[in-house]
Order: structure tokens, then sequence, then C-alpha cells
């Protein structure tokens, strides 16, 4: 992967000029050594993660930093700022939220482990004559770090899931390699638990942008830690899922996901070096021409090359693969049950179905983004948000839901208090009825999907199907052409609608509106931000069918 790595270089070049910048000088202060992040915050975490870049840049011959008296001072001083802010028992604080943090010193441990290994590898074939000065310098600062910080594991503590395999994967490496057999038995007391990953590749948190690929790392860690290749098995479930989680704007989708990812905006290039290891060694075409296409994202969207030149450096034969070919996908319709999340592509758009969540239907067409809801107020609910989801025929899934209505009752006896806050009200009795059903058929069709939606058990009630729309400028249809700046809520009342940008279309109707009640006092559904939003009206019950078709484009 020589194109690979020279983007590689070049990017961890841009990073080191970086890090020059923004370390803290100010001699005398307590984040002397330390880097500033874009908040200005100053701590461990954001350290080692530019020490360990500008260490691998000064121990490379090709990068134009190598053995450079300048980053060398920076990295020391820097090593000497983690040091001092580690504690006495080796953890750190994540100081925007974690203290004396197991799992985010698992992160930092993390970071820095390549470097130690390659430091000490070095030395190991080498002899300790063929560390320079420098790289010696730098291989004593770090050692410290690195065992007092897997001491600290010990201690545990965790607040999510990820936590866990984060932990354990760098106990048993560590243990490993300090021959410390404590460490390898507090690791089997998370594993202990069983490793949440389902059938279909989703772990627990379902974070495709974030800690599915954090939980891939601890498995591909644990199985090269303990030459048991099942952990690994799980990250190679989770990748092959994860080539459906791509979208036609090349990032994945985010959506469904329980953590701080959700709905951002980010790109797969940090699964590269999973797919490159995993791909080589079981010799899966998928996951190595996956590695071109990552790249060929960074190229085509302008972004850096993920931080991995340390591991080229301790692998060299990842830079002697050379592979032809990038991961095209086909048209596929996939069904993840136990996740309860549908995802399709048919041409050049991709659609998701989700359960148990009231934005049920995304739809992406490259420079567009639809997402759908049918919204309302019936007792505490405000949109509909299927608990029960199946796959009815390939493309086509059924979502249901039955609303429960009901209304508390007085008391048999006189209750203690009069105070309403400190009354039993969990314990009344309680008037049920009437529910209301809900169903929604997901349906491909030609060129887009139908999508009908049926409601019953109550009368009159005004519900709405909503149809936000990122990343357009304008509506059209045989009443009105209005321009969109991305914060309008339209009623429109029949025939066929268009939503654009000049670039991609969608089609949706036909449209109704029995009524204007778009929103009041009952909403508590918050809009999709930044989205323009096509209101269908009408009063309960009834059943309508909406044909969403991707028009054709100049798109290339």
């Amino acid at each position: 992967m020589e194109k690979h790595y020279q983007k590689m270089i070049r990017d961890t070049q841009d990073r080191v000029v970086k890090s020059l910048q923004i370390q803290v000088l100010e001699e005398g202060s307590p984040r002397y050594g330390g880097f500033a992040e874009p908040s200005g915050i100053v701590q461990a975490k954001f350290a080692i993660y530019r020490v360990a870049g500008m260490t691998a840049a000064y121990c490379n011959k090709d990068t134009c930093f190598y053995q450079e008296e300048r980053v060398l001072e920076s990295i020391l001083r820097g090593l000497d700022y983690v040091r001092r802010v580690q504690h006495t028992n080796g953890l750190f604080d994540y100081i925007t939220c974690n203290f004396f943090s197991a799992p985010d010193t698992a992160f930092c441990i993390k970071k820095l482990l390549p470097v130690y290994q390659y430091l000490c590898g070095k030395a190991d074939r080498q002899g300790e004559d063929g560390l320079t000065e420098g790289e010696r310098a730098i291989l004593e600062k770090t050692e410290p770090i690195v065992r007092q910080g897997a001491q600290g594991l010990l201690e545990g503590g965790f607040h999510t899931p990820n936590h866990r395999w984060a932990i354990a994967s760098l106990l048993m490496a560590c243990g490993r390699l300090f021959d410390c057999q404590e460490m390898e038995r507090a690791a089997y007391t998370y594993l202990n638990e069983g490793i949440d990953c389902n059938e279909d590749g989703e772990f627990a948190e379902k974070s495709a942008g974030n800690y599915n690929r954090i939980n891939n790392d601890a498995m591909i860690l644990l199985s090269e830690a303990t030459g048991d290749p099942s952990y690994e098995q799980y990250a190679i479930r989770n990748l092959w899922m994860m080539l459906t989680y791509w979208e036609p704007d090349d990032s994945v989708f985010t959506a469904n996901s329980t953590r701080f990812d959700k709905d951002r905006l980010i790109y797969p290039k940090d699964y590269y070096m999973e797919y490159l290891k995993m791909g080589m060694k079981y010799e899966i075409p998928e996951f190595l021409q996956m590695c071109n296409t990552i790249f060929e994202i960074v190229d085509r969207h302008q972004i850096t090359s993920p931080d991995f030149l340390i591991w080229f450096m301790l692998h060299p034969e990842y830079r002697k693969l050379e592979y032809q070919g990038n991961y095209k996908r086909l048209d596929f319709a996939s069904f993840y049950q136990e996740s309860g999340i549908a995802r399709g592509q048919q041409g050049r758009f991709t659609y998701t179905v989700m359960k148990g969540k009231s934005d049920f239907l995304y739809l992406h067409n490259g420079t567009m983004k639809l997402q759908m809801k049918v919204a309302g107020s019936f007792c505490e609910h405000r949109a509909f948000q299927g608990g029960q989801m199946e796959r009815t025929a390939r493309g086509e899934y059924h979502l249901s839901q039955t609303m429960r209505g009901w209304y508390y009752l007085p008391f048999a006896e006189k209750p203690a208090t009069s105070d309403w806050w400190k009354m039993d009200n969990a314990s009344r009795e309680k008037k049920t009825g009437p529910d209301m059903q809900i169903d929604v058929w997901v349906k491909e069709a030609e060129n887009g999907l139908d999508v009908r939606v049926k409601t019953s058990g109550v009368e009159g009630a005004p519900w709405r199907i909503e149809l936000a729309f990122c990343g357009v400028d304008f509506l059209t249809n045989d009443y009105v052409d209005l321009p969109l700046t991305g914060s309008e809520v339209v009623v429109v009342k029949q025939g066929y609608t268009q939503i654009g940008n000049g670039r991609d279309a969608l089609t949706v109707g036909p449209c109704f509106g029995e009524h204007h009640f778009t929103e009041g006092k009952e909403d508590s559904e918050e809009k999709a931000p930044g989205a323009a939003t096509l209101y269908l009206t009408a009063y309960t019950p009834f059943d309508r069918e909406i044909q969403i078709r991707d028009k054709v484009s100049c798109y290339c």
C-alpha cells in the first residue's frame, strides 16, 4: 500500500507542524509541554495523541522531521507533561468529565503502545546501540507511562459497554508484554461477561461513526495478545456489516447510534487499519478493496488520512502489499433483525428503516437526505416509533405500534397525604383505552420507495406525516414554486411535489392536507435541524400511500 503510506507520511508531517504550533511553552505553567485542543483545553489524552504522531515522524527516515532536534525536544516536553499529570496509581483524568479514569487511561495507553513496541522492537533487533540517543530518550520516558498506566487499569471502573473491551484488551496486551499474570486475570473478569456483538455484527451502542471501530480494535488486540482468533471474528463480522453502512456522499450512516456520533458527518477513514489487518490475514478481497476506497474518500473530500503511520513502521509488510481495485457496492437489501435496522441500496441512493425510532426512514441520494416520521399527539405519545419490525419480502418492511390510552382513577381509600408529589401515583388504578394503532409499510419500488401509513382506533385526531429534507433549496409542484432555506414547514394539499437543490431531487406524492395543525402545545418532537419539512396532514383514521422517487440528475 505504497500510495497510502506516502499520503500518511505527508499528513503526519502536517500534524507535526500543527503540534509544534499548539504546544504550551510557558515555563512555570502546570500545562507546560502539553498541547492545546481547539477548545483551549490541555490534557493528557490529547498530548499523547500528538506525541505519538510526532514520534512516528521523528523515527521515520521518509519524513522531513527524521531525527530533527526541535521535534525531539517537543516530544520529550510532551512526555514530561504527560508523566506529571499521570496520577501515582497510573490513571489519567479526562478533565472534561472523567477523573481517575480507567477507560480513558486505556485509550491513552492504546495510542502509546505501538510507539513503545516499535522502539523496543528496534532495540531488540539491533541492540541498545541500534537506537539513536533521541530514540532512547523517548523510550525511557514512554516506558513508565505505559507500565504505570497498565498497572492503574487493575483498579477498573467503567461507564459504557465499549470501555470494558478497551480496558480488557490493554490489560491483556500489557500483561503479556510485561509478564504480569495479574493483568491477564483482570482482563478475563471483563471478558467473562461475554462480547456484546450480535449476529448482525452490531455492538450494543450501535455507534457506526465511532465505537464500533473502538470495539473492533479491542477485539483484534485481544486476538493478537492471546493468540485466540475467536475475538477478531467479532471485528470481522462488524466490518462486513459496515460495508452496508456507507452513504452516497461517502459518509457513515450514524442516525441509529446511541452515542455522541448520532447524526454527525463522519467518514470511514479510521476503519482503515482494521480492514487492512483482517483483509491481509484472512485474504478477504472486499476488505482490501475497502482500504483503497477509504483513501479515495480521503482524496475526494480533501481530509487527512488516518493517523496510522506507526503501524506501517511496525509492520513493513503493509507497505509492501499492493492490492488493485476499489470496493464498489452492488444493490442490496440487508435486514439486521436483531439490531432493528434495514439498510438498502438501489442504484444511486441508499435507504434505512429503523425499529423504535421516530425518524423511522432515511433516504440519501447524493447531496440530499430525507428523514420521515409520523407525528401527532396521543396521551404521552408524540410520534410513531415502530416497536415491531418484520421483513415481509426482499426490500419490504412492516413496522407497527399500539399506543395505549389510559387515565388515572381516584384512590379507593383516602391517601396519607394531599400532596400530589408525595402520593404513590404509580399504584393508582387506571381506566384503559382507547388504543391507537399505527402500521407503516416501506417497500422498494423502481427508482424509489413506497411508504404506506395506516392509523386506526381513534377518530378525528390531527396527525401528520413529516418529510424533512436536508441539503435542498427549492420546492415545486403544480401550485407553487418555493425557494427553501432549510427551516420552512410547508403543507401541500394535493398533487406531486419535487424538492431538490439543482443537482439532486426527490418527488413525493400524492400529497394531502386535511388540516394545518402542524404543531401545538402538546408537541415535544424536535424538528430536524437545518431541514425544510414537508407536512402531509390528515385526521385519523387514515390509510395513505406516499411514493418517493429519486429524480435522474447530473450526478456522475
